[in-house]
């Protein structure tokens, strides 16, 4: 299977334990350009697809490369990145790297007509958690903030605004152990997130009291502490692109009817 997992090494869902304090957050994320998306308008009929996989998945440029200097025939290589198709760089620079490293032009040729299209976009999965009774979220909006070459990506959810209306993919999952029964109210929402850059992106997820936040340096001290960094690292084709982010929320202690931000997980998959 190819597929790369990343996940934070210290993420907190709704079902978690309290958090300990988290280090300061880097913000190294562009200025000036930004654009913003409000997430609680994804709300589709149907969740992203998982990808069935497969015994043969497809070839990619390093394994090309690979059988090429081995010793295969190029009409070998066609048949099978005909049978297979080839995740393979299909750009001008990917084609000239196949041909630097000895494959034959037949074989560049399938590669350009077979290979996956490049990526333009990811599918995001967003998982709210919602643990114990409540009515709203103390810090109203959550942030999801990607940085895409020299633009900002901002997503962002207006938590009173989804939590007082009828979303299609609710559930109540109920965590009830011995001695606590605990509800969680569960919101999923999926969209896409356009990408135009490959290769290492940040993200920072965070909850916050302000609505027009464009930058992670609008966040105040605490709202930068309780906020979760990740990295990913963005192919340029892929038979899929999913991410997966969740944030949990817990009823607070003192005033019952609010929940509290306590932290997210996020992590990619591609095959």
């Amino acid at each position: 299977m190819i597929a790369q997992l990343l996940a934070a090494t210290v993420a907190l869902t709704a079902a978690q334990a309290p958090r300990a304090a988290a280090p300061p957050v880097s913000l190294p994320f562009p200025t000036g350009n930004t654009q913003t998306y409000n997430i609680i308008q994804w709300d589709p009929n149907q969740l992203p697809r998982i990808y069935e996989r497969s015994d043969q998945l497809p070839l990619t440029d390093e394994e090309l490369t690979k059988l090429s200097q081995a010793g295969f025939e190029p009409a070998q290589l066609v048949k099978m990145i005909e049978e297979r198709r080839c995740a393979c760089d299909a750009s001008a620079d990917g084609l000239i790297r196949l041909k630097k490293a000895g494959v034959d032009k037949t074989v560049i040729a399938a590669v350009s007509r077979q290979g996956l299209a490049p990526n333009r976009e990811l599918n995001l999965l967003v998982t709210l958690d919602f643990t114990g009774e409540g009515r709203t979220a103390r810090e109203a909006f959550l942030y999801f903030f990607v940085d895409d070459g020299d633009i900002t990506r901002v997503f962002s959810a207006n938590l009173p605004e989804l939590l007082q209306r009828r979303n299609t993919h609710e559930t109540m999952v109920d965590r009830s152990d011995i001695v606590i029964a605990r509800t969680v109210r569960r919101i999923q929402l999926a969209g896409r997130v356009p990408l135009r850059t490959y290769g290492a992106h940040r993200v920072l997820v965070a909850a916050s009291a302000s609505p027009t936040l464009t930058h992670p340096s609008q966040l105040t001290a605490q709202e930068r502490a309780k906020a979760q960094t990740y990295s990913f690292d963005y192919p340029r084709s892929s038979l899929q692109s999913l991410c997966r982010l969740t944030a949990g929320y817990r009823r607070d202690a003192v005033l019952a009817y609010k929940w509290n931000f306590e932290g997210s997980r996020f992590e990619c998959e591609w095959n």
